[in-house]
């Protein structure tokens, strides 16, 4: 970490104590509303989906006012604004005064300061970083992300079994706090905000972000390909767990070490990204996005016993490793490409959209396991998973092989020796 400065470590502290809270706090929303408020199943879909989507409908004006903004300012108030609304939960809870509305207002207010922070991040992070050491950056935000995710919902479960589920937004938001403390204590002066256009009309800014994505030959199909990967992949996620726990009488022990075991391996892709960096990252993109769905189709012929644990170990372990690999990459090719004016309002527009299509596919897919059955439903989604690779950037990857092969190679005597 020395060699990003001292300011990255801070901002890597920061990031850590938000996500290994957020870790710790996987599921609680649903187990709250479960052990807590006795809802029923469709309750507890409509409470993720409600959260994303009206969350991404309230936040669809953030995009130009973070991007003529500083952004370390509206870091620290999504992080404060995430904190505040969590402390309710355990505070209404210990009154005996909390309802599923408060829940669901609380899921609509988290999403609203993720996307805002979102939006500032990427923007923070490219004026933060120097340009040669993005890929670095994002390998190690990328690290956190999988550590947590091996370690947080074990640490979670056990806090919970202990002390009850309203526990674990306490945690949370102690780590939303930590961040904001954090990004706080960065040193170095913010560089100035790009200045708004006097004559740009306020609503049509809205949708910029958007036209921006649109017109680039390389974020557009990216663009297509994530939001499709991310929503897909949390879609069959539930089903997945209906499957393994319902059909198949896995226990929840069995279950938790098929989500665990593999986050091993999003810390080895993250760091084989960094190693991949001298590389062309349209074609890491390409090798990578392919790798990630290919194991996905086998999930709906997985049986039961430790043999179909470990098989499903094995598929989960190759799709997050080469996820993982893909991701910094990704993270950073898209603040590259992106120019520093419009960075926030194409970050915005990427996060909105989506939270909009996990919290939309999440309620389809578990519309479909009801209507026909879980193996059915896995399998349309490692489908349509395998489709989406599809929308990766071959045509941009492959325009500039092309330019690269035409270009002549300078005459021996002008090259350059290292």
């Amino acid at each position: 970490m020395d060699r990003l400065g001292a300011d990255f470590n801070r901002l890597w502290l920061a990031y850590t104590a938000s996500t290994a809270g957020s870790a710790v706090a996987t599921h609680a929303f649903s187990l709250i509303a479960v052990l807590v408020l006795s809802s029923s199943a469709l309750q507890v879909s409509l409470l993720s989906a409600l959260g994303g989507m009206l969350g991404a409908f309230l936040a669809l004006p953030l995009g130009p006012w973070i991007e003529f903004r500083r952004k370390r300012p509206v870091m620290i108030g999504a992080d404060v604004l995430r904190c505040a609304a969590l402390l309710t939960i355990p505070l209404a809870y210990a009154c005996h005064a909390l309802t599923y509305a408060h829940l669901l207002a609380v899921c609509v207010l988290v999403a609203v300061g993720q996307i805002a922070f979102a939006g500032a991040s990427g923007a923070h992070l490219k004026a933060l970083v120097p340009p040669g050491r993005l890929m670095e950056a994002n390998a190690r935000f990328e690290s956190v992300m999988w550590t947590s995710s091996a370690a947080g919902p074990p640490a979670g479960g056990l806090l919970i079994a202990l002390t009850g589920p309203a526990v674990t937004m306490l945690v949370d938001a102690v780590g939303y706090l930590l961040s904001a403390l954090g990004i706080r204590a960065i040193a170095a002066p913010e560089p100035p905000p790009p200045t708004r256009p006097p004559e740009r009309r306020r609503w049509r800014e809205i949708g910029s972000g958007w036209r921006i994505i649109r017109g680039d030959d390389v974020l557009r199909p990216l663009f297509v390909n994530t939001v499709a990967f991310g929503a897909l992949n949390v879609a069959i996620t539930p089903v997945l767990a209906v499957l393994m726990l319902r059909d198949l009488h896995f226990t929840a022990f069995q279950y938790g070490l098929s989500v665990g075991i593999p986050c091993v391996a999003g810390v080895l892709g993250a760091r084989l990204s960094r190693r991949l960096a001298h590389r062309d990252p349209g074609e890491i993109l390409l090798v990578t996005g392919v790798a990630r769905v290919l194991w996905l189709p086998w999930l709906p012929f997985v049986g039961t016993g430790w043999t179909g644990l470990a098989a499903i170990v094995a598929i989960h372990t190759g799709t997050v490793f080469f996820t993982s690999a893909f991701t910094p990459v990704f993270a950073t090719r898209r603040l590259e490409r992106t120019p520093r004016e419009h960075l926030s309002r194409v970050l915005t527009a990427w996060t909105i959209t989506g939270n909009a299509a996990r919290a939309a596919c999440t309620l389809l897919w578990g519309l479909l396991a009801t209507l026909t059955t879980p193996r059915l439903a896995l399998a349309a989604g490692a489908l349509l998973l395998l489709a989406s690779c599809a929308s990766l950037p071959w045509r941009a990857v492959r325009s500039r092989r092309v330019r690269r092969d035409r270009d002549p190679l300078p005459p021996r005597r002008e090259r350059i020796r290292p």
